[in-house]
């Protein structure tokens, strides 16, 4: 493949969807292009704003909220391996509102008690708390959630 074929396949890719550098220079590796190659590929979608980091990431954080209910830090472990800048991880997650965060755990801690089996409150507590932290959230919006919760809700 030569350079101006990747250049332009890499251009309608970015213009159909967010896509990050680390992402970008990963398909240009694995489509052999030498890397003088792909510092000037790169060089023009990042001048161009077809490849923004801080724009990539504000949107992978906002999908992976909605569409995956994923929370802050399962977020955060995604956007660290696509190599984001810690700094603007931090920025991107403290935009998020803790209430959204909560406004999305809420119901998948009532649909996961309603299915969930245990001997005592304790235990029952013990398993939803497990499983929201295998879902990313900090314990802190767990407890949030599960202190503020309604009988209804459940």
């Amino acid at each position: 493949m030569t350079e101006q074929e990747a250049l332009s396949r890499l251009t309608a890719l970015c213009a159909s969807g967010e896509h990050c550098q680390h992402d970008m220079t990963e398909r240009l590796s694995r489509w052999g292009i030498d890397a003088a190659a792909q510092a000037r590929i790169m060089e023009h979608l990042v001048g161009h704003r077809y490849v923004d980091d801080a724009r990539f990431a504000q949107a992978f954080a906002n999908d992976k909220l909605a569409f995956n209910k994923w929370g802050p830090r399962k977020i955060d472990q995604a956007l660290c391996q696509k190599h984001i800048d810690a700094a603007l991880r931090q920025q991107v997650l403290g935009d998020i509102d803790d209430e959204r965060f909560c406004e999305v755990l809420r119901p998948l801690l009532a649909s996961k008690r309603r299915s969930t089996r245990a001997a005592s409150d304790y235990e029952l507590n013990g398993k939803l708390i497990r499983f929201a932290m295998g879902r990313g959230f900090t314990m802190q919006q767990i407890r949030q959630c599960l202190d503020n919760a309604d009988v209804d809700d459940f």
